[in-house]
């Protein structure tokens, strides 16, 4: 039998086969942070959306090569990588860009600090949570896009140095949250 007609015969039979449950719930649960991943080295959202979408079609494809139990992102990052690339040399008339060099490196680094970012940003949004409502309704109001602390003041009526020393307090509060909650899940992993 030819390379053609194994090849065939395999695609064929991977037709067959589906996903497992946890497959699909790794794969749903980190579609943001490759979307980021994407994105940090493509530059445009719609350009990362378009490397997204093709890297979900490889990703599915080959979902019986994943490994449960091991690294679904950096495994998936990979698959971004290479997608990434491709999207690169099609467009590399069109304007200067970073050396394949350069970007391998960054996506290393960025696989590599993932699982940080993301356990910080898990920390933050319980301790965001964790706040009295009248706070947080302040933070999320701060922090929507487009708003600063005057507006916010503004709207609420308040002095604008009032409102920067409750976000201030705010903010100081959630640092230390969040300090707390990946020192101590740290110390839960060793």
């Amino acid at each position: 039998m030819s390379d053609s007609t194994n090849k065939t015969a395999e695609d064929a039979s991977s037709l067959d086969q589906v996903p497992s449950a946890e497959f699909v719930q790794l794969f749903t649960k980190l579609q943001r942070r490759l979307f980021l991943f994407i994105l940090s080295q493509v530059g445009s959202p719609v350009d990362a959306e378009e490397v997204l979408q093709e890297t979900n079609v490889i990703i599915w494809s080959k979902f019986h090569q994943f490994q449960l139990g091991t690294n679904f992102f950096a495994w998936a990052g990979m698959i971004a990588t290479y997608e990434i690339r491709k999207f690169r040399d099609r467009r590399r008339d069109r304007r200067l860009q970073f050396s394949d060099e350069f970007l391998s490196q960054v996506s290393e680094d960025a696989i590599e600090i993932s699982e940080e970012l993301e356990l910080r940003r898990e920390a933050l949004n319980e301790c965001l949570h964790r706040l009295k409502p009248e706070d947080r309704e302040l933070i999320q109001a701060r922090y929507a896009p487009g708003e600063n602390g005057l507006r916010v003041a503004e709207k609420l009526g308040r002095p604008s140095n009032s409102v920067y020393q409750s976000v201030g307090r705010i903010r100081k509060v959630l640092f230390d949250c969040v300090t707390r909650r990946l020192a101590s899940a740290a110390r839960a992993t060793t």
